[in-house]
């Protein structure tokens, strides 16, 4: 018997590190990014995600996707997890590296669970101003 689990949590964050104990630390949750420049790179980025309550063998697939024109700016492969009983967690932690957003506005970030949308935010590319001169950091005065 097949039963659909739910969605704990999606989380974006900066980096996922994993305790001694098992624990999951989610280090820099953030809900948007600034660029000086567009099109721009972003180095790295998690989404946690936690299935609970269902059971059986699933597949999901995270997607991030442009509001502007509808592209998909990236997309994983299916992620097959499985829950042995219903009170079974999986936690998927997958890693993007790399992403080019071409311009900023607002961009989706997509859980599919089976090929079906279980849930979607908003995630914001916003354009930062250039530092004043003598100000702001090396890397700030770089354009990164």
């Amino acid at each position: 018997m097949k039963i659909k689990p739910n969605l704990q949590f999606s989380v974006l964050c900066d980096d996922v590190r994993r305790e001694n104990n098992g624990k999951f630390m989610l280090l820099g949750l953030f809900e948007a990014i600034n660029a000086r420049k567009f099109p721009a790179t972003h180095p790295m980025l998690f989404v946690v995600n936690r299935w609970c309550k269902g059971e059986g063998p699933f597949l999901q697939k995270i997607r991030i996707v442009n509001s502007n024109d509808k592209s998909v700016v990236f997309q994983t492969d299916d992620q097959p997890f499985e829950l042995a009983e219903i009170d079974a967690h999986h936690t998927l932690v997958s890693r993007f590296v790399n992403l080019v957003f071409k311009d900023p506005g607002k961009y989706w970030v997509e859980i599919l669970l089976d090929n079906e949308l279980v849930l979607n935010y908003p995630m914001m590319l916003t354009q930062k101003a250039p530092p004043k001169e003598g100000y702001g950091n090396e890397q700030d005065r770089q354009g990164v």
